[in-house]
């Protein structure tokens, strides 16, 4: 995932800018950078953030910067944002998302042959070059924008500084939310409410799927109407949203506390203690030692001051040994206990895996997992959810296929959470995790929890399904 902020302002800029991009860091990985329109052009900064806080990368840097607009990511992998002179003139880019399309993409551009891409370490092409080249086909930037959007398998949000003001723009058909946020003096735009408080901000409204807004001293201009469909991903209120962030009205705190009340409600297993795996799991956790009435506490707590988060370093090794280290068991709360645990999702199960077993040789009498979600079937073809390359990587899918000797063709019955083929499946990831009892939360539950409509939550990584119909699954009846 990535995330973004930007902010138009009647005085200096920089400050908020640097904070507001600082609160997306949960969601990025590999770089970070910032933009700011000063008097005699664009100032910018990137940083492999990878290794250390964006912050600290940062700090030092922005004192010289100055401008009363600009804009800032915490991306993915490449680097951000990008200064792009075309017909349109001068302007900065930062975009988020996933281009599943992009080889078509760029055999189309290359059939103009007056088109060229800079190449990034590995020869990839850095897909927010793409996103700008698209955009430069057209005679202004609402009309590349659009176009762009409609042309893009997958998922693409984007600002995009001028020197008069930034474009914000929410993807096609909404999976990431875009959201403005005023004070006196200032506008802003985010991905993360969370981003808004502390700097003064009030919620002013979130763009529509596909909408493009022009930001200005003028104040937001609405230039390209939100389409009719809505399909944003629910893993924002599961796993990678911020607790204190808000979208489509809903906060993520509050939708993680109901998912673990519908999980008490729904279990009757006799347990000690209920807990949750820090951090995304903590809220699932408290809503169900609420509803269940059994005590929260903490058999781990999290060492920050040194360890990065876990899904920061490139190397799958570096992160296992991240996880392992900055959980830190107590004994004295774990020895001869009963404990159950909630987790927001299991994707691969490796780090969890290994988790479980210390809770073991700290003497924990019996571990039951309860993630909030249902089993992660299918791989996401519209965000950068996960660093995993294959779906074969997802535990659901390695018990299919343990299951089945092969790669299953008939994947829709192992979402069918009646069935035989699901408890199968299920059984056969708690035997390889460990656990003594492993029980998934329901697709209708969860949707119930999160209190969107469900023709307007993507639900494709459970169900092969999505409202937007870009993707069909195959596999599917």
């Amino acid at each position: 995932m990535s995330g973004f902020f930007g902010v138009v302002s009647q005085e200096d800029c920089v400050r908020d800018l640097f904070y507001g991009t600082d609160y997306h860091s949960h969601l990025g990985t590999r770089r970070g950078g910032l933009a700011v329109q000063a008097e005699s052009g664009i100032q910018r900064t990137i940083h492999d953030i990878s290794d250390s806080p964006f912050r600290s990368k940062f700090q030092d840097e922005v004192g010289s910067m100055s401008g009363r607009m600009g804009i800032g990511v915490i991306s993915d992998y490449e680097d951000q944002p990008l200064i792009i002179g075309s017909h349109l003139g001068v302007y900065c880019i930062v975009t988020l998302g996933a281009i599943k399309n992009s080889e078509e993409l760029v055999r189309a551009a290359y059939e103009q042959k007056q088109i060229h891409f800079s190449e990034m370490s590995g020869g990839e092409l850095n897909p927010t070059e793409l996103v700008a080249t698209l955009i430069n086909a057209a005679a202004s930037f609402e009309e590349g924008i659009a176009r762009a959007q409609a042309a893009i398998k997958g998922s693409c949000s984007l600002l995009l500084l001028t020197r008069n003001g930034i474009y914000a723009a929410r993807d096609r058909f909404g999976k990431t939310p875009v959201i403005i946020g005023r004070k006196s003096g200032a506008c802003a735009v985010s991905f993360e409410t969370t981003a808004f408080p502390n700097l003064g901000y009030e919620i002013e409204r979130e763009l529509g799927p596909g909408e493009v807004v022009f930001i200005s001293q003028n104040g937001v201009e609405q230039r390209v109407a939100p389409g009719k469909t809505t399909s944003i991903c629910a893993f924002l209120w599961i796993y990678y949203g911020y607790p204190s962030s808000t979208y489509e009205g809903i906060n993520v705190e509050e939708a993680r506390n109901r998912c673990g009340a519908v999980l008490a409600r729904n279990d009757n297993v006799s347990v000690d203690m209920i807990a949750g795996i820090p951090d995304s799991g903590v809220g699932h956790g408290l809503g169900y030692a609420s509803e269940s009435g059994i005590p929260y506490r903490r058999p781990f707590v999290k060492y920050t001051p040194t360890w990065p988060r876990s899904f920061m370093p490139p190397i799958q090794a570096t992160r296992e040994l991240v996880a392992s280290m900055k959980l830190i068991p107590i004994k004295e709360i774990i020895g001869g206990k009963r404990l159950l645990f909630c987790e927001d999702s299991i994707v691969r199960g490796t780090q969890l895996k290994d988790t479980i077993r210390r809770l073991y040789e700290y003497g924990a009498k019996e571990v039951h997992m309860r993630p909030a979600c249902p089993p992660l079937v299918f791989g996401c073809p519209f965000l950068n959810f996960s660093r995993s390359r294959s779906e074969m990587d997802l535990a659901a899918r390695r018990a299919i296929k343990e299951l089945e000797g092969h790669d299953a063709a008939r994947l829709a019955h192992y979402t069918d959470e009646g069935s035989a083929d699901y408890s199968a499946m299920v059984d056969r990831i708690a035997t390889r995790l460990g656990v003594t009892s492993l029980k998934y939360q329901t697709l209708k539950d969860m949707i119930q929890a999160i209190g969107l409509s469900p023709d307007k939550l993507c639900t494709y990584c459970w169900s092969g399904c999505d409202p937007s119909g870009q993707f069909v699954q195959l596999g599917r009846p």
